[in-house]
C-alpha cells in the first residue's frame, strides 16, 4: 500500500502548518479549560482567520466562493487541523458547508448554488438539519412531516427532533413527505426552509450532561418557495442519503488522528491511577487501540474512493459503526479506571486526600463523565449501529434481508415449525 501523498498536497501541508504556527493561539491546548463563552469567542476569531486566508471551503469551486483546490488538499487541511487540535469550526459550518453546501454542489440548481453557497460562507445563512422525528429516527423513510404545494410555495406541517444547532440557525433543510400515495422511500422531498417565520418554533432539549446540544422543531403551516427543493420533487431519499454520505465521510482520515489523541489521554489516565498493568484494563486498552488502527486504514480506503471521484456512499456505514462503538467503549473504560472518583468531580468523599484534576482539564472525572453521557448517543445519531449493520450486511455484503414481522405478530423461535 502506497500512502504517500502527491507533492502538491505536501506543499499545501507545509502552508497549513505555517498558518497554524502563526494563527493558532499558543495557549489553546484544545480549549478544555475554557468556559463555553470563551471557547465560542475563540471559535469566532478562528473562523475569521480561516476566511481571511481562504481556508473555509477549500474544495468548493471558486465560482461559489471556495478556493477551487482538490479533495486531497481538503483532506490535508483537515488532518493538520486535527493534529494541532485546532479550534473546532462552528457547528453551523459543519452543517452548512460540509453537509448542505456539498450536497448543493452535487445536486442543486445553478440558481440555488449562486444564491445559497456565498451566504453559507459568509455565515449570513446558518443551517440546521431537519431529518429525525419522534417516530422516524433510524427508520428515516417513515417521516411524517408533510409538505403540500400551494401555488408557488410549500406549506409544511410536522415535527423534527434531535436537531443540532437549532437555536443558532436561521435556515433548516427538511426531509418532508410530499406524496402520501407513493411508497415511503419515493414520496419524500428535501426542502430548504427559513426558520425566521411564524410557522416555525425551535425548542432546545437539555441532555443528561446538562447541555442543550439538540432541539425539537415544530412546523405549523410554515412556508418556503416552491423552488427550494434540492434535486427533484420525490427524490428526497437519494438527496438525504447524499447529505448523510457527506456527514459520515467528513472524518475520512481525521477520525484516527482525533481518537488517537484520546487514546493517549486514556493511557495517561490508566498510568496515573496505577492500573496500566491490570489485565482487564490492558485488554480494554488493546481493544480501543485496535479500533483506532482500523479507523486509520479505513480512512485510507475512503480517501482512495474520494480521489477516484466517488461521493461517500454506503461504505460510510462501516466507519460510522467503528468510530461510534469506539467512542462508547473508551469512555466506559475511562469511567471504569476512575472507579468511585467518577461519581463526583471531587472524588468519592471518604475523607481521603485525592489529587483530582480541575473539571475543565482533559483527564478530570467531570470531563470523562460528560463524554460518557454523550458517547452513548453516538451509537444512535446519524444512524444507529443496528441500522448501520443492516446496511453493511444487506447492501454491501449482499446478505438476505432481515425478515420483517408484521406489527402485532410475535415471530416463532428459530428451528420450530408451526402447528
Amino acid at each position: 500500500m502506497d500512502v504517500d501523498y502527491p507533492p502538491q498536497a505536501e506543499a499545501f501541508r507545509d502552508r497549513i502548518r505555517a498558518f497554524l504556527a502563526e494563527h493558532l493561539p499558543p495557549d489553546w491546548s484544545g480549549g478544555g479549560a475554557l468556559a463555553p463563552e470563551e471557547r465560542a469567542a475563540v471559535a469566532r476569531r478562528w473562523r475569521q482567520s480561516l476566511a481571511a486566508a481562504g481556508l473555509v471551503a477549500v474544495s468548493w469551486p471558486k465560482a461559489y466562493g471556495g478556493a477551487g483546490l482538490s479533495v486531497i488538499e481538503q483532506v490535508v487541511l483537515d488532518e493538520e487541523f486535527a493534529r494541532a487540535g485546532a479550534p473546532e469550526r462552528a457547528e453551523n459550518d459543519l452543517l452548512g458547508i460540509q453537509l448542505l453546501g456539498n450536497t448543493l454542489i452535487a445536486l442543486g440548481t445553478e440558481e440555488q448554488k449562486r444564491h445559497f453557497l456565498p451566504r453559507i460562507l459568509s455565515a449570513e445563512d446558518r443551517w440546521c438539519q431537519g431529518f429525525s422525528e419522534p417516530e422516524a429516527g433510524s427508520d428515516l423513510s417513515s417521516v411524517r412531516t408533510r409538505a403540500v404545494l400551494d401555488d408557488d410555495e410549500w406549506v409544511i406541517n410536522g415535527q423534527k427532533i434531535w436537531t443540532s444547532a437549532g437555536p443558532t440557525a436561521n435556515w433548516i433543510f427538511v426531509l418532508a413527505r410530499t406524496d402520501t400515495e407513493a411508497p415511503k422511500h419515493k414520496g419524500l422531498s428535501l426542502l430548504l426552509v427559513p426558520i425566521d417565520q411564524p410557522g416555525v418554533v425551535v425548542r432546545p432539549i437539555v441532555n443528561a450532561a446538562g447541555h442543550a446540544s439538540f432541539s425539537e422543531v415544530f412546523f405549523t403551516d410554515a412556508r418556503t418557495p416552491a423552488v427550494n427543493v434540492v434535486g427533484r420533487v420525490g427524490d428526497g431519499w437519494p438527496a438525504a442519503m447524499t447529505v448523510l454520505g457527506f456527514e459520515r465521510g467528513s472524518q475520512v482520515t481525521t477520525a484516527a488522528i482525533n481518537f488517537g489523541r484520546e487514546m493517549d489521554r486514556l493511557r495517561e489516565l490508566a498510568r496515573d491511577r496505577g492500573l496500566h498493568t491490570d489485565a482487564r484494563i490492558r485488554d480494554g486498552l488493546a481493544w480501543c487501540y485496535s479500533r483506532v488502527q482500523i479507523m486509520r486504514f479505513q480512512g485510507y480506503r475512503g480517501l482512495t474512493s474520494l480521489l477516484a471521484g466517488q461521493r461517500p456512499g454506503r461504505e460510510a456505514a462501516i466507519s460510522k459503526v467503528i468510530w461510534s462503538e469506539f467512542f462508547r467503549r473508551y469512555t466506559e473504560l475511562a469511567v471504569e479506571i476512575l472507579g468511585l472518583e467518577a461519581l463526583s468531580p471531587a472524588g468519592p468523599g471518604n475523607g481521603e486526600a485525592l489529587i483530582v484534576p480541575e473539571p475543565g482539564t482533559p483527564n478530570s472525572a467531570a470531563c470523562w463523565m460528560d463524554e460518557l453521557l454523550y458517547a452513548r448517543a453516538s451509537t444512535i445519531y446519524a444512524g444507529s449501529s443496528q441500522i448501520q449493520r443492516n446496511v453493511i450486511g444487506e447492501q454491501l455484503l449482499g446478505l438476505p434481508r432481515e425478515p420483517r414481522v408484521p406489527a402485532g405478530r410475535v415471530p416463532e423461535p428459530a428451528g420450530r415449525g408451526s402447528n
